[in-house]
């Protein structure tokens, strides 16, 4: 390539319009998912403390978050239930009136432009905060599979556009595909948190979710946040199961394996910028370190030049009505 003098890069980063001109990576709103939390109950807004901006909600309130997703263009939501009881092995979790199962309906006759992703584990759902069935004290691999599959078949019956089984259980894909067939649900596609590490940055979720477990912690089941290689064997099983699309979680400390997964699979890609960070933007942002709506729109950029396909995070209304204001004035 031509050097100096002649070549000078800065002559194309002169002006906002050309350096939009010649930007090579692209983001908008339609990529983005927002997570929701949801409840019984009518007119329940409850606020997260650790995740300013994020609330729990009843269902008419969601789907006033949700009709606003869908006028900014948003691709879809992820809905996370808060159950009213509790139980060891999380039945509340197939209820079929139970919070997801009628947001899901609620959704799909309110905003049919949205997709509907559902988070399929049981942490939100049993008494002692795991993602599966307990045995002497371990989650049980083969038993959590077939409440697994009972919560994927509650949320496809209600009408749910995509199954996100986020458990971590050995064989999970390909048991909620073969029941989801079995029970006429074979156009029903999975994302699979295929690559979903052991991580730090939950700890706000829990608080939103009302998942944290009582005892010991998720490293049994949850991947080791040094081992790429795992990640990419975990991956590759999870498709030859019948996983539809790839999830990465959390998205900002694992850029290298949203990469290697989006390069070596060639599948769609979703990565989870979790609520750790989020918390920290907004965090840094309220003592006014940092410049938070840039900073948040950074981040974004940088999953989706890792090759993430599309972006799971609760900064998407935020960042869908910046870039609409951004295009507004462009135009």
């Amino acid at each position: 390539m031509p050097s100096f003098p002649s070549y000078r890069p800065r002559r194309l980063r002169r002006t906002d319009s050309l350096r939009r001109l010649v930007r090579e990576t692209q983001l908008g709103a339609a990529q983005l998912v927002q997570p929701l939390f949801v409840r019984s109950g009518r007119g329940v807004r409850q606020p997260v403390g650790s995740m300013p901006g994020v609330c729990q909600t009843s269902v008419d309130e969601m789907v006033r978050d949700a009709r606003q997703a869908e006028r900014l263009g948003m691709g879809g939501v992820l809905l996370f239930g808060i159950p009213d009881v509790k139980d060891a092995v999380g039945s509340s979790g197939w209820d079929d009136h139970g919070p997801v199962q009628e947001a899901v309906r609620a959704l799909k006759r309110e905003t049919p432009n949205l997709v509907v992703i559902t988070d399929v584990c049981m942490c939100e759902y049993t008494d002692h905060g795991h993602c599966g069935v307990l045995k002497d004290g371990d989650v049980d691999n083969d038993a959590t599979l077939e409440v697994l599959a009972k919560e994927a078949l509650s949320h496809a019956r209600a009408g749910a556009d995509v199954i996100a089984p986020s458990d971590m259980m050995d064989g999970r894909v390909s048991t909620i595909r073969e029941a989801l067939d079995g029970a006429g649900f074979a156009n029903t596609p999975i994302l699979s948190y295929a690559a979903k590490f052991a991580s730090g940055c939950y700890g706000p979720f829990r608080e939103a979710a009302e998942s944290t477990p009582q005892q010991g912690d998720r490293r049994g089941y949850q991947m080791d946040s040094a081992n790429i290689e795992e990640a990419m064997r975990e991956v590759r099983m999870d498709i030859e199961e019948g996983a539809d699309m790839i999830m990465v979680k959390p998205a900002g400390p694992y850029l290298d394996v949203i990469q290697r997964v989006k390069q070596e699979t060639g599948y769609p890609v979703a990565a989870y910028q979790v609520s750790g960070e989020y918390a920290m933007i907004k965090a840094a942002a309220e003592r006014r370190w940092i410049d938070g709506e840039r900073v948040m729109m950074e981040s974004l950029i940088g999953i989706r030049r890792a090759g993430a396909d599309i972006v799971i995070t609760y900064f998407a209304a935020e960042a869908a009505r910046l870039m609409a204001q951004t295009t507004g004035a462009a135009g």
